[in-house]
């Protein structure tokens, strides 16, 4: 039987992460699509990346799948740079393997969303 931290385990391994500086370096230059996979609740209270996709963690199998045509979002392209934020960086983790395994080969977990806001990352209201 897994537990929660065998999932994180797994996805800390092959998902790289990369520091809140080097992260708004990458937005400022416009590279990739930032996405925050908190649940609507959580991003109206601190408010999120500025530009960032709204993705909640559980739905993202069927905003990553093309086939899913009712619900895919194009933004995502399987060989774009892609940047996850979340909390604490965990749901961001285990959404960078699941990414993985559905065949995205550049997904960075960037953290937390306070890191981000810390280090001077540009916001927007939730």
């Amino acid at each position: 039987m897994k537990t929660a931290q065998d999932y994180l385990d797994a996805a800390n391994a092959t998902v790289p992460t990369m520091d809140a500086k080097e992260a708004i370096s990458k937005h400022a230059e416009g590279k990739g699509v930032f996405v925050d996979v908190r649940d609507s609740g959580d991003i109206a209270k601190s408010g999120t990346i500025k530009g960032a996709l709204r993705i909640p963690r559980g739905m993202m199998e069927f905003r990553a799948d093309p086939a899913m045509t009712d619900f895919y979002n194009p933004a995502l392209k399987k060989d774009g740079e892609i940047y996850l934020i979340c909390g604490a960086g965990g749901q961001a983790a285990l959404t960078g393997k699941t990414m993985q395994d559905m065949g995205y080969s550049n997904v960075t977990n960037i953290g937390g969303f306070p890191g981000w806001k810390d280090a001077g990352g540009p916001t927007e209201e939730g």
